[in-house]
């Protein structure tokens, strides 16, 4: 059986100073994250929880290139990003810290409070009344990321396993 993960519902061109709050940036991702998305909806940090999802508006993660915006959502313990788009910026942070972003043209269709099973073998999104809304394929390198926690846990763990090269040269 696949999990189901409850929605939060955020609209178009969400921000990096939304999600990661300038203001708070010196105080750590901690601080950071109980501020993300005060200014959109002030319920969040405090009532997600982990395995939640976020739906969004397009151009989801506009803004700056800061990474504490991607780190914030994983910090919540957020499962993953439903949008029909993202800054490309945004789209590498996330998961280079490990955030799973699914790029779902009919991401409008789910509302707050619905849960959702995300179908990542498929590339779809399976709402409670069975509608199955189709993604954008995640390359398999970069689902291996997200499980492996991120780009930093990923090479960590291949050079412990021997599957990436000491040195980059030995490879050519």
């Amino acid at each position: 059986m696949m999990s189901q993960h409850t929605v939060w519902r955020v609209g178009d061109d969400i921000d990096t100073d939304q999600l990661a709050p300038g203001a708070y940036m010196k105080f750590g991702l901690d601080e950071i994250a109980r501020h993300c998305l005060e200014g959109v909806d002030a319920r969040f940090a405090a009532g997600v929880r982990p395995g939640d999802v976020l739906v969004a508006g397009r151009n989801f993660g506009i803004g700056s290139s800061r990474e504490q915006a991607a780190a914030a959502l994983v910090q919540l313990g957020l499962r993953a990003v439903i949008a029909p788009s993202y800054s490309g910026l945004y789209f590498r942070n996330a998961f280079n810290v490990g955030l799973l972003l699914l790029t779902c043209e009919r991401a409008g269709e789910i509302a707050a409070g619905d849960s959702v099973g995300l179908d990542l073998p498929g590339q779809r999104v399976l709402k409670a009344d069975g509608t199955a809304l189709p993604c954008e394929p995640v390359p398999d390198f970069l689902l291996d990321m997200v499980q492996a926690g991120g780009l930093l846990m990923q090479l960590k763990r291949r050079l412990a396993d021997g599957s990436l090269p000491r040195h980059p040269m030995s490879a050519v």
